[in-house]
């Protein structure tokens, strides 16, 4: 059997993904990841993924519908626009945290962050950039919360193209 020397080099790179949010369990996910898959992340690219929640325009609505009255200006699409601004500097200030978290610990990362559904856009980002492996937090949440709400976790067991690890805190 012979073996060509660019089929070893165009075979894509395995990469590594770590969907954050705002709580203490996805940071300790993301510290796990850089303590435990340090010498496999110097050949893999680590990529931080976190989502913006999408607008609720049913509660914006109810609650200024009143104005809409006596304005001919758009208020909710303003207080939206304001709303998604205000959201998306407090999520790029989170990737910046795990970006520099990597940095001080001598790694590398990517960040991307996506608008939608937390379980969805994940289980998209994975297919979106080619993840090899995908790393969540195991957040425990109560058992009848749990009854009635699938984990973001659960979830993407179920739906990623990718092996999952969920990282819980001890």
């Amino acid at each position: 059997m012979e073996v060509v020397a660019g089929e070893v080099e165009s075979e894509e790179k395995k990469k590594v993904m770590v969907a954050i949010d705002e709580t203490e369990d996805s940071y300790y996910a993301l510290m796990w990841v850089l303590d435990n898959l340090h010498e496999s992340l110097l050949t893999c690219p680590l990529l931080i993924f976190m989502t913006e929640p999408p607008p609720n325009y049913s509660v914006l609505a109810s609650t200024l519908s009143s104005a809409r009255l006596y304005s001919n200006v758009s208020p909710i699409q303003d207080f939206v626009n304001n709303i998604q601004e205000k959201e998306k500097k407090v999520v790029l200030g989170l990737l910046e945290k795990a970006k520099s978290i990597c940095t001080s610990r001598g790694m590398r990362a990517e960040t991307v962050s996506e608008v939608g559904d937390r379980k969805v856009a994940i289980c998209n980002a994975v297919d979106k950039h080619n993840i090899s492996l995908l790393v969540l937090a195991g957040q425990s949440i109560g058992r009848i919360k749990g009854t009635f709400q699938w984990s973001v976790s659960d979830y993407c067991v179920q739906h990623a193209k990718c092996p999952v690890l969920v990282v819980k805190k001890p």
